[in-house]
């Protein structure tokens, strides 16, 4: 057995060996480099620049297919890194001139170098100028220059190339679509394409500036050949910036249309923000702020179809189908269910009254924003809520055409009954048209009428009807121009605010006794029927019945929407339940709506008082003096009060 000494010699003898071993293979290396650095200034010497220069022209034209043109001059580097530069490059000639460039770089393989072989690393255009113009019949000036470098792509000339990537930096891309008018410039372009010199595929990353934000932008393509062919190809695309994301997944070909099938994804933190950048008009209102949307995608030519639709806006989400058509006018078409719809966003900038909810909105409405597309859409909910409303189970058609939006309401579950009808709106001399045919079947007259229609006097079930239509760029100016009729048919209700009965009862015995009683208590009701006419805003009161067990009441006379107040004149009739009639007494309801005055009638009152009387007689001068008298102690139960002295304009002047 060894000793604990010669292991410990024999180890320290294998770590000075290892040392050594490794010191020599770093001398060899570094000899080798040395020897190769050597080698490429040397092969430097003997390889011709000219020979460089055409060697490049031909690896360019057999990646792209592209034949270049090089109008400036150009400039070869081959130690101690490879090079060759070629000023103001183009590639096409004339019309079909595709794309320019202040420098074309192409960087050299090293070790192909060692050799004498020359080899393409890859390429950096600097300053780069895209074109991309598209006539009237849909055809690109890249065409032809697609067709060469399907060419090239061909299996016998694939591995004419080593190009494995080309870099732009700091580039342009110039879109000019004539037969969709449309001219768009992307600055600051900065990519990288991973050029498919071995591989099928074909990818590309970087960013751009569009519209004054930075867009990161990446693409994949299965194989690249198939894709230049027009031929089905899997691919991946991925845009996203400030304005909001767009990611697809799938698969697309060119040939005898465009065709993509895959599953789309977008996102936005605002949606109206991201309409405006990309130079479209935001609809009009509120809303449409946040904006998700995922669904399976399929693309054929000017038309895209999603289906399995998951959508988001403004918390709002949905299920359905949608369909885009891109061929001539933009359309919309599509059917969404959700569970719950708040409306509220889209109607917060269409206040109907003033701050202090006693005048009618003043401020200007323009309905611009709905022409530049139209919509067919489908919508059905099982609850919906509006500014100060809550609909049960609706469904909603939204057509747009035009810039005239019909909101049909199939079918609404609301205020214990149902709603239909039509909303109508259209965009005119600066401002809107309003054109509105609405049913309330067996609603609860007090939830509909206030909560719709900001009006707390009515209880009870009913129907009501509304066709109204007018103009105007501000509320205040549509109320101005409003024609059209109103029904309302009610049962088993009350007036609010109004003891009727009550206030009928105590006049009848005690005509002067006053009416506090009239903004108090409630007014029941079996059966109430309304009938108005509108006429540029003016409302004409051609039946009012209110018919209960001990009262009834008749209205006419008009309103003025515009000003929101009321001039009506009426007869309250206190019912005896022997003869089915009794006291009656006129009225007037004068003021704002919002608070009116109800004043019952003077002089009938007076006729009736049977201690005022005699004042009525003795202005119209049937009694005399004494009469008066009594009558005033009557009324005052102060026997002996002499009447008021005479003013002193009147009396006899002191001598």
């Amino acid at each position: 057995m060894y000793s604990s000494r010669n292991r410990h010699d024999i180890i320290g003898n294998s770590s000075l060996n290892a040392a050594t071993a490794f010191k020599r293979l770093g001398i060899a290396l570094a000899a080798l480099l040395v020897a190769g650095v050597a080698l490429v200034w040397a092969m430097s010497l003997f390889i011709s620049a000219d020979a460089v220069r055409e060697h490049a022209r031909a690896e360019i034209r057999a990646a792209t297919g592209l034949d270049p043109m090089f109008r400036g001059g150009s400039s070869v580097t081959l130690f101690p890194l490879g090079s060759v530069s070629f000023d103001d490059v183009s590639l096409g000639e004339g019309q079909e001139t595709a794309l320019t460039t202040e420098r074309l770089t192409a960087n050299l393989r090293f070790f192909p170098l060692l050799v004498g072989r020359i080899q393409i690393a890859d390429v950096r255009l600097e300053r780069p100028t895209i074109t991309i113009n598209v006539d009237q019949r849909g055809r690109s000036n890249w065409t032809k220059l697609f067709d060469s470098l399907m060419r090239s792509r061909a299996p016998t000339k694939r591995a004419l190339t080593t190009i494995s990537a080309i870099r732009v930096e700091d580039g342009s891309i110039v879109l000019s679509d004539k037969s969709q008018g449309l001219t768009e410039q992307f600055d600051h372009v900065q990519m990288a394409l991973a050029w498919p010199a071995i591989s099928k595929s074909f990818g590309a990353t970087g960013h751009f500036d569009w519209r004054n934000e930075t867009m990161d932008a990446s693409v994949t393509i299965a194989d690249f050949s198939a894709a230049l062919a027009g031929d089905m190809t899997g691919i991946k695309l991925r845009i996203g910036g400030t304005p909001g994301k767009i990611a697809f997944d799938g698969s697309i070909s060119s040939v005898p249309t465009l065709k993509a099938t895959g599953t789309l994804a977008a996102d936005s933190p605002s949606l109206r923000n991201a309409l405006r950048w990309s130079g479209q008009k935001a609809p009009p209102g509120g809303g449409f702020e946040r904006f998700a949307l995922k669904a399976d995608t399929n693309v054929v030519g000017g038309t895209l179809a999603l289906s399995n639709v998951n959508i988001e806006l403004d918390g709002n989400r949905a299920e359905g189908v949608l369909t885009f058509a891109f061929d001539g006018r933009r359309t919309l078409q599509g059917t969404l269910a959700a569970d719950a719809l708040d409306l509220r966003p889209y109607i917060s900038a269409l206040r109907f009254v003033s701050t202090d909810q006693r005048q009618w909105n003043d401020r200007h409405i323009a309905l611009d924003g709905m022409s530049g597309f139209d919509v067919d859409l489908r919508l059905s909910a099982g609850s919906v809520l509006l500014s100060n409303a809550k609909l049960g189970r609706s469904a909603v058609a939204a057509n747009l055409r035009g810039g005239q939006l019909v909101l049909t309401i199939g079918e609404s579950l609301a205020f214990g009954g149902i709603i239909k009808g039509a909303i109508t709106l259209a965009n005119a001399n600066n401002g809107m048209n309003v054109n509105s045919h609405l049913q309330f079947n067996d609603v609860e007259l007090d939830s509909c009428l206030s909560q719709l229609f900001n009006l707390r006097r009515l209880e009870g079930k009913g129907n009501l009807t509304l066709a109204v239509d007018g103009s105007g760029e501000s509320i205040l100016a549509v109320t101005r121009t409003l024609n059209g009729s109103a029904t309302l048919v009610g049962t088993d209700g009350a007036l609010v605010g109004f003891n009727v009965e009550q206030l009928l009862r105590r006049l009848e015995r005690r005509p002067l006794s006053g009416g506090s009683e009239l903004h108090s208590g409630r007014t029941p009701y079996d059966r109430i029927a309304i009938g108005l006419k509108i006429t540029d805003g003016k409302v004409t009161v051609q039946d009012v019945k209110i018919e209960g067990a001990a009262v009834r009441l008749a209205l006419a006379g008009s309103a003025s929407i515009p000003a929101r107040d009321l001039d009506l004149t009426g007869t309250a009739t206190l019912l005896s339940p022997a003869t089915g009639n009794g006291f009656e007494l006129p009225f007037v309801v004068q003021g704002s709506w919002d608070d009116p005055m109800v004043l019952p009638d003077a002089q009938i009152l007076i006729r009736r008082s049977g201690a005022a009387a005699p004042l009525l007689n003795a202005v119209r001068g049937k009694l005399n003096r004494d009469t008066v008298r009594s009558a005033l102690d009557r009324l005052t139960g102060q026997p002996g009060v002499a009447p008021a002295a005479p003013a002193a304009a009147d009396a006899k002047p002191q001598e």
